[in-house]
């Protein structure tokens, strides 16, 4: 059977050799497991073994370190927890010779930190077949050696160990030789070929033979070599060494041709057959390639690397042989002692990162282990932190060191840290190693947002259109991404009675405050809301601000005429007398404007006149005087028309009429209510028959009413003239508020007493001083005609005189 087939078979007969699982008293498990098992076998289920849960190997980082190697052999399956092969694992390349192949493994796990020792025993299986040195050994034997002479050959080499290492030799059948098994300690057979009948050079002078080395395993491997025997003549003493064993130190690293010891040989024969020459016998491929001898001299030299951490010893058989063939041996020990040529490696085997900021003092960070493949001091490795970090090394188990933290972290302050570890051993002189690692402090919601200002003051006119923007607020969060993301609301409250969402929204992301709807200055001039700014953390953090809005006023109010009264209302006829000197007070518009300031500020213009240069009024006032004294030409009815504007921008105004009757004589009374439809000639007869048959009929009455008149303003001309005109209550709009010193309206009027015009009725109009916000329109008394006899001194006459508004005393009072 072939190399490869031995090999293939030697794998599936090993799989059924798995030992049984084996348990240290520090609950450290062994597997035993043939070697050059497929990539992905299972070993064993760790999991099980260990009794760990197989749903948390995953979240606590499960993994398999190997220790002292930088190959990895084996790992584990965190969905099952099976230990699986990783990678190829050749029993004789990892222990060589050696009887018990170890391969030590450490099963870390994270939070907490848990370290387990798996020690994997390989076993061997026969996958080498013998093989010697040579594949054909010469020899030369003198012909007058004795029957029973020996003669060594070369041994076989099997790389397997135990069963399935070399266990005999055959020897093909021939008429001279046997073969012999010589035992030696520690398991090693050497075979030599016994003279079984004397040697005839001149009968044969070459003898071939056919040596086979076969090892114990299953299935059996065996090599051969063939052997050659040259028949000389009589060569009697074969070298004898100084030594039986030779042994030598040296150290690692040691230079090229550095010698390490000389061996040396004698041979009592003469000429040829007392030249000694020296060779390295049954040498592995490593001991040759690392050493060399000198085959005059028997001097040994270092030929390659030397390194006490691939081989810390070498066994070298060395034989001297003369010049005929006869050959002794001796074994060459050398012993390489360690050099501290290896830095300390650090290896980072678990680090959290980023790490929040609000971690409590003495939080794991991290793993690290070192590992220094020197022996004794050389090993022994310390790890620490340099820099001044809230941050340091804590020792852990064997090598690894746990990375916590000192202090509390604030991302705020320092929101990341460079962290170098450094490793030094204790060799002498000491070799260290760094490594740099980055650590990010993550942030966490612990910062609320902080308004820029204390308050904010926000500006609108009035009868804004809806939606547009009033002001912005703005804070800043120092925290990261949600945390530090800022989110705007405008917390509920009422304004007016009203919820203030109804008035105010605010974009949640930029904090610009838009209005809802129109606001109204005559409604409310100023109010104020809280704005909330809160940030996207969990859970989130919140600030107030308080944001004053203050409107300013338009002029959306038109200037509302108070006196006299608008068309469709009672109708209003003032009483002129004849005798009115240039300069007289003969009426007054008043008029109020909802609007403030400027926008309230009213001027009053005469835009219509029957005769236009008889009256005239005032700009600011609205008193309407004579320019001129009353002459008979002008016209008894005169009726102007009065245009009150205010100064907002642009103005608005407000049109009345107003009918003066230029007369003294009661008789024309009947004629008043025709000043309204002086226009109109469809009613002229009607007017001039009811004023025929009233001038028959209460002649003797207007004679004394008229005389009466003339009386009184002889006694007191300017009375009904200097005096402010009165305002009838009627002619207030009805709750009209003020609006504290800002509109046209002022609080309180006073009257005495005046009379109404209104058609066919005798309505007395009295008006008393209000102090409060609102002039009441519901104050009117009826009255019978006979109430106002004695004031015109006929009670006659009282149903007519109703027509006229007398005025007997009028004192305004505005403020």
């Amino acid at each position: 059977m072939g190399h490869k087939g031995l090999h293939s078979a030697g794998v599936v007969c090993g799989l059924s050799l798995i030992l049984p699982l084996l348990r240290s008293v520090y609950g450290d498990i062994s597997y035993s497991f043939p070697e050059e098992m497929k990539q992905g076998s299972v070993i064993g289920n760790i999991a099980k073994d260990l009794g760990l849960d197989v749903g948390r190997l995953s979240a606590r980082k499960a993994r398999i370190d190997t220790v002292g190697k930088t190959r990895r052999y084996c790992d584990i399956n965190p969905s099952k927890g099976d230990l699986i092969v990783a990678e190829r694992i050749d029993r004789e390349a990892l222990c060589g010779k050696k009887a018990s192949c170890l391969l030590k493994l450490d099963l870390v796990l994270e939070n907490p930190l848990e370290l387990h020792r798996i020690s994997l025993h390989i076993q061997d299986i026969n996958d080498n077949s013998p093989l010697f040195k040579k594949d054909i050994i010469k020899m030369e034997i003198h012909e007058s050696t004795e029957k029973g002479a020996r003669f060594s050959l070369d041994e076989a080499h099997d790389a397997d160990i135990g069963e399935n290492t070399v266990k005999g030799y055959s020897l093909q059948n021939n008429g001279n030789f046997v073969l012999n098994i010589d035992p030696k300690s520690g398991g090693r057979k050497f075979s030599e070929l016994v003279l079984e009948k004397k040697l005839d050079r001149e009968n044969q002078q070459q003898i071939n033979l056919l040596l086979t080395a076969e090892d114990g395993g299953a299935p059996q491997r065996s090599g051969t070599v063939e052997i050659h025997v040259t028949v000389l003549d009589a060569n009697d003493n074969a070298p004898v060494f100084s030594q039986a064993a030779y042994k030598a130190s040296l150290p690692e690293n040691s230079p090229l041709g550095t010698t390490v010891i000389t061996v040396s040989a004698t041979d009592a024969d003469e000429g040829v057959n007392g030249e000694v020459t020296y060779e390295l016998d049954h040498v592995l491929d490593e001991s040759r390639n690392a050493f060399s001898l000198n085959q005059k001299t028997g001097e040994v030299r270092v030929n390659g690397p030397i390194d006490y951490e691939e081989e810390s010893s070498y066994e070298i058989r060395i034989s001297a042989k003369d010049g005929l063939g006869l050959a002794s041996y001796s074994t060459l020990i050398i012993d390489i002692t360690d050099v501290n040529d290896n830095t300390p490696v650090i290896f980072i085997q678990s680090f959290t990162n980023p790490i929040p900021e609000n971690v409590p003092p003495g939080t794991e960070v991290g793993i690290i282990n070192v590992q220094d493949e020197d022996s004794d001091n050389n090993r022994q490795v310390s790890c620490f932190i340099q820099q001044n970090i809230p941050l340091k090394l804590v020792p852990s188990i064997k090598n690894y060191y746990s990375l916590v933290t000192t202090g509390q972290l604030d991302r705020e302050l320092v929101s990341d840290y460079n962290i170098t570890i450094t490793a030094t051993d204790e060799g002498s002189p000491p070799l260290f190693s760094s490594k740099s690692v980055h650590l990010s402090v993550a942030d966490v919601n612990d910062n609320p947002p902080v308004f820029e200002e204390q308050s904010y003051n926000a500006y609108v006119t009035e009868n804004n259109k809806p939606g547009s923007t009033l002001c912005s607020v703005s804070a800043l969060d120092p925290d990261w991404r949600q945390n530090g993301t800022v989110i705007y609301s405008i917390l509920p409250g009422e304004v007016n009675g009203a919820p203030v969402s109804s008035y105010l929204s605010v974009n949640g992301d930029t904090g610009l405050i838009h209005a809802v709807r129109s606001l109204d200055y005559e409604q409310f001039r100023s109010f104020k809301v809280h704005v909330m700014a809160r940030d996207n953390g969990s859970p989130p953090l919140s600030s107030n601000v308080t944001v004053s809005v203050f409107i300013t006023d338009v002029n959306d109010n038109s200037p509302q005429i108070l006196y006299p009264a608008p068309e469709g209302h009672s109708f209003m006829t003032e009483l002129v007398p004849k005798a009115a000197h240039g300069g007289s007070l003969v009426s007054k518009v008043i008029a109020v404007d909802a609007d403030s300031g400027q926008n309230a500020w009213l001027s009053y213009h005469i835009v219509k006149s029957t005769d236009p240069g008889l009256f005239t009024i005032g700009l600011h006032s609205g008193e309407i005087r004579t320019q001129r004294d009353i002459s008979e030409s002008d016209n008894m009815k005169q009726n102007l028309i009065v245009t009150v504007k205010d100064n907002g921008q642009p103005s608005l105004s407000a049109t009345c009429s107003m009918y003066l009757l230029i007369s003294d004589n009661l008789a024309e009374v009947p004629e008043l209510k025709d000043m309204s439809y002086d226009e109109t000639n469809s009613k002229l007869t009607s007017y001039l028959i009811i004023a025929l048959v009233s001038v028959s009929t209460f002649f003797l009455t207007f004679i004394t009413v008229i005389l009466g008149v003339r009386f009184c303003r002889r006694r007191k001309p300017r009375l009904l003239f200097d005096g402010a005109v009165a305002i009838p209550s009627a002619y207030l709009p009805p709750n009209y508020a003020e609006v504290d010193g800002t509109g046209t309206l002022r609080s309180t009027y006073n009257y005495d007493a005046y009379l109404t015009t209104g058609s066919r009725t005798s309505d007395f109009k009295f008006v008393r001083s209000y102090n409060d916000n609102t002039l009441p329109a519901d104050q009117t008394l009826r009255k019978s005609p006979s109430d106002f006899a004695v004031a015109f001194g006929d009670s006659d006459s009282s149903s007519e005189v109703g027509h006229y508004l007398y005025y007997t005393h009028a004192n305004t009072k505005l403020q």
